[in-house]
């Protein structure tokens, strides 16, 4: 999922629930707080997708090992099987 910045996309209102102390201090160190908090949110969302994307290669190089690992050496479920 890639994260669309900028004007392209398009923007509506939100409703947010914050700390109001925290909202007024805000105010006070930048005039565009929503420019700030889209910002702050697409490094999240960017952070996030990174994460996900590193667990599962992880995942996948932890497949392949076990199929190495497998193929070299078998299962010991194969010296039990009736079939």
């Amino acid at each position: 999922m890639r994260v669309t910045q900028g004007n392209q996309a398009r923007k509506r209102p939100v409703n947010l629930t914050l700390n109001e102390d925290l909202v007024a201090q805000a105010k006070g160190m930048t005039n565009n707080l929503s420019a700030v908090v889209e910002s702050l949110l697409a490094d999240y969302v960017t952070k996030q997708n990174e994460a996900r994307q590193a667990k599962a290669r992880h995942a996948d190089t932890a497949t392949e090992a076990w199929n190495d690992f497998n193929e070299r050496a078998g299962s010991f479920a194969d010296e039990h099987s009736t079939l």
